[in-house]
């Protein structure tokens, strides 16, 4: 079975030779570590779209490493460049996806992949011998409640629903009630998407989240709490226009975690780090491929080498 990092290696190739080709310009001007080598390793970030705070950050911690280490050319600063990268992303202490038990609200704008993720982490729940409890909160989209029940279905786990149109609030109660009485210890909710820039949308989305927690403090089943965790799902292809989604939802729901989806169908990869950096956002799961085992734990270090071809 494949490693982690040859994982991350084969699904972040599109975003790794947008990169190298840059590097690869770099040291063909030479290995001298003057101003233009910074400016051109600063130029292939934001390229990759890293962003501008964390790569100034990581350009900046580089070119103070060099001074300070006296490193002598390109090379020695590009041995350093991974352990650099990875640096810049917050960890999740502990993972929320690993707690026991926890409720999960999946929250994103159409098209990010959060019905496939809640799938995917039903599927890997369920394999590993967590009583898993799936809720159908996105109540607009008749395609959404049947994409759930197949996923269910593969999972071998239940889906707590109500009819088209229902309050999401609603389902996102009767989950938590229902995870109480039948023993679930990882609830996963699917809520529907919608647009950041919508603040009526954004207002009953929080509604969603606060109706969960409050049922969620009266938790009496297994572990004694229930803790509620609120996790943003983003295409990695849409790049920058992630990180404000990120933004959005965050000054809205005060998010807990990041999924990022679809990395191997992007040259925008650095995404991730912008995205952690910038809001201190632990990212939790990663999707690197379309097979049902392709959304994996997220490696910070084995991310960062994959990303820049070490």
């Amino acid at each position: 079975m494949a490693s982690l990092f040859e994982r991350f290696k084969e699904g972040l190739a599109r975003t790794r030779n947008v990169i190298t080709e840059q590097l690869n310009v770099i040291f063909d001007r030479g290995p001298e570590l003057d101003e233009s080598f910074w400016q051109d390793l600063e130029e292939t970030l934001i390229l990759a779209d890293f962003g501008g705070p964390a790569t100034l950050d990581i350009v900046d911690q580089l070119e103070e490493s060099a001074r300070r280490l006296a490193l002598p050319d390109a090379n020695a600063v590009m041995e350093r460049l991974a352990a650099t990268i990875a640096a810049q992303f917050t960890e999740a202490d502990p993972d929320p996806i690993d707690l026991v038990p926890v409720c999960l609200l999946f929250v994103g704008i159409n098209g990010s992949g959060k019905t496939t993720t809640v799938g995917k982490l039903a599927k890997a729940g369920s394999d590993a011998g967590r009583k898993v409890l799936l809720g159908s909160a996105d109540t607009f989209r008749a395609a959404a409640i049947e994409q759930l029940d197949v996923w269910a279905e593969r999972a071998g786990v239940q889906v707590v629903k109500r009819e088209r149109g229902a309050d999401p609030a609603s389902v996102s109660f009767e989950v938590v009630k229902q995870a109480e009485l039948t023993g679930a210890d990882l609830v996963l909710v699917d809520t529907a998407g919608r647009l950041h820039t919508s603040d009526d949308l954004m207002r009953e989305l929080a509604k969603v989240v606060n109706v969960t927690r409050k049922r969620a403090s009266e938790w009496k089943g297994a572990g004694g709490s229930l803790p509620v965790r609120t996790v943003l799902v983003i295409d990695s292809t849409t790049g920058q226009n992630g990180l404000s989604q990120a933004r959005e939802f965050n000054k809205a729901l005060d998010l807990d975690g990041v999924v990022l989806t679809k990395l191997d169908g992007t040259a925008k990869g650095g995404i991730a780090v912008a995205v952690s950096h910038e809001l201190s956002l632990p990212i939790l799961r990663v999707g690197i491929g379309e097979r049902i085992d392709d959304l994996k734990p997220f490696d910070a270090l084995d991310f960062s080498r994959a990303l820049i071809g070490i």
